[in-house]
């Protein structure tokens, strides 16, 4: 093997039952591998990342590391045995050579994870948190090789950019599956998809994820015109095959056979080809004029004696797209009960439009009676459903689904992941709706059904309210986004970029309280009384200028204003300029700092 090669995989094949997943799979992983591994649901990743690990074994073909590997694998569901603490966890996963010494070989790692607690229970841990001291445990054992399958499940937004930028520094060489393309975006150097619709079973591409899509889409275009060809040669010949040739000379006879072979052919590309179709996805709006469909008027929130929110100012109207961003926790959900009326506020009001029809997609898919068969769980009331007043058999909305007739039978239950938010997704398209509430509904859906998802949100007429952490699905339907920081505070962003720089600009100023939580000294003489003056009144200062950034942001989105170019130009012009003396103001107090010493 060359002396930078991890692990190569030769012939590859395996299949469950009559589902083949791949064929004939040959790659080679290396050092300074960072790979995202993609492709539908059912096309095998997972079981690949398991054969790699040693867990599953092929059908055919073989997978071998190279003596230098070290392969850690990090699973989807995290594992830890009954009672561990957090410490107990990590001393398990430290290798045999740094036993002695404990926790101390791994200091500075555990300051990066953000542990307050080592003698907590795992059970105790949120998604988030548990999913963080599984990739801890894995980095623990040093490995050159790393394995992930969907390593970002659970973690909420602060938890993935915590693991993108750890990625981002890695020494070691990783694999990982996930479908949150700015993460793949962000911290992959190739990407392979695994579907049956390319010759090989496979792509790989040289670059990060928007590389890939213009390789993709070259390689598309290029099978479709394949396919277009073949269809002509065909027809040409399937005429010719009608006439009947006069002689049946030798030469004819060889033409008869190449015609069908062309046949053949041309179905084996039809059949490759249609392995990228995508589910029907549809929300059928009620088409409902109404300008406000709810209005929140200084809305609080309070769970116990913790404030989730407050004074929360917000206008749903037909055609708008509020995206809701913040940590487990912060009150994401508490809102979207909220807007539905399962709670009420505990301070402001909330005003719905009369009769108004709302639609949940509920992260936890309580709404699906996993004991019903996936016929019944599809079609509720019979063999039909109506959908946009029209009759239609189950076999054909489940097709609209990607649902072969065959698995009409099976128990929800047995449904993968993927397939579940499916069920869901098609039981809510059956309803008219005005408010779309949709609460993490991209888990566990492949990138093609995230991009048909995406589209029809785009032209639902409604208004929608989403919580999701796929930021790409985020930042394309979003026309602003509302923050919650778990303390009581809600502040409005244009776009997810604005909302990473508001991040940025806080991230120092969070860093140095940790680092030094006891109260500042007096700041040196070099600062005269005017500085030390100024350098005591400024972070007042800083609330002031942010607070002016935020109310012109908010009169940006006013209908009025978003309707009156001349004014929505002043506006942005007032805004540019409070968000440079914003800058201005962190800019003189780290230089005030600099002088206090």
């Amino acid at each position: 093997m060359p002396s930078d090669l991890l692990v190569s995989v030769q012939s590859l094949s395996k299949a469950y039952g009559l589902q083949t997943l791949f064929d004939g799979i040959t790659l080679s992983f290396r050092e300074g591998e960072r790979l995202g591994l993609i492709g539908p649901n059912g096309s095998g990743k997972s079981t690949l990342l398991k054969i790699l690990a040693g867990i599953e074994t092929p059908d055919s073909g073989q997978a071998a590391l190279a003596g230098s590997t070290h392969l850690v694998y990090l699973p989807q569901e995290d594992k830890f045995p009954a009672g561990a603490t957090v410490e107990s966890a990590l001393l398990d996963a430290l290798p045999p050579y740094h036993k002695d010494e404990g926790l101390s070989s791994i200091r500075d790692m555990l300051r990066e994870m953000n542990f307050a607690d080592l003698d907590q229970e795992v059970d105790s841990l949120s998604g988030g948190w548990r999913k963080r001291l599984a990739v801890t445990c894995a980095l623990i054992r040093e490995p050159n090789l790393l394995l992930m399958d969907e390593p970002t499940n659970h973690l909420d937004l602060e938890g993935i950019l915590w693991l993108e930028g750890l990625l981002k520094q890695a020494r070691f060489a990783f694999v990982l599956v996930s479908h949150d393309r700015y993460f793949l975006e962000n911290v992959t150097n190739r990407i392979v998809e695994l579907n049956r619709r390319y010759p090989d079973g496979y792509l790989r591409v040289e670059g990060n994820y928007s590389e890939f899509l213009q390789r993709r889409l070259a390689v598309f275009d290029q099978q479709d015109r394949e396919e277009q060809v073949l269809a002509n040669k065909f027809r040409r010949e399937l005429e010719w095959l009608r006439r009947g040739p006069k002689a049946r000379t030798t030469k004819a006879k060889g033409r008869i056979d190449s015609a069908y072979e062309l046949k053949d052919e041309l179905t084996a590309t039809r059949g490759r080809n249609a392995q990228g179709a995508r589910a029907g996805i549809e929300f059928e709006g009620s088409e409902r004029k109404t300008r406000k469909l709810v209005e929140l008027k200084q809305a609080g929130m309070e769970r116990g004696t913790r404030r989730l929110f407050a004074g929360l100012d917000l206008t749903l109207g037909p055609g708008s797209c509020l995206g809701v961003l913040g940590r487990n926790g912060s009150g994401k959900s508490s809102l979207m009960q909220l807007l539905t009326g399962a709670l009420k506020p505990t301070q402001g009001t909330i005003t719905w439009a009369d009769d108004l029809k709302i639609v949940s997609f509920d992260q936890k898919r309580e709404q699906l009676d996993r004991k019903l068969r996936l016929r019944e769980a599809l079609s509720p009331t019979g063999d039909s459903v109506m959908f946009q007043g029209k009759p239609l058999h189950v076999s054909a909305w489940a097709k609209r689904f990607l649902f072969p007739i065959e698995k009409l039978g099976l128990p929800v239950s047995q449904l993968s992941g993927g397939e579940q938010a499916r069920v869901l997704i098609a039981r809510l398209m059956l309803q008219p709706a005005d408010l779309l509430l949709l609460d993490e509904p991209t888990n566990d859906l492949d990138i093609a059904t995230l991009e048909v998802l995406e589209d029809s949100l785009s032209e639902f007429p409604g208004a929608c309210v989403l919580i999701t952490h796929d930021r790409y699905l985020m930042d394309r339907l979003s026309d602003r986004l509302l923050y919650l920081d778990g303390e009581g505070r809600a502040e409005y962003f244009a776009d997810y970029s604005q909302w990473l720089q508001m991040r940025a600009r806080s991230a120092p100023a969070a860093a140095a309280a940790e680092a030094a939580p006891v109260p500042k000294p007096a700041p040196a003489l070099r600062l005269s009384r005017e500085e030390r003056k100024e350098l005591d009144g400024i972070e007042k200062k800083v609330e002031r200028a942010e607070a002016e950034v935020t109310r012109l942001q908010q009169q940006m989105l006013e209908p009025a204003v978003m309707s009156d170019a001349t004014r929505l130009k002043e506006l942005y012009a007032e805004m540019k300029a409070a968000e440079a003396k914003v800058a201005a103001i962190y800019a003189r107090w780290q230089e005030l700092e600099a002088l206090g010493g």
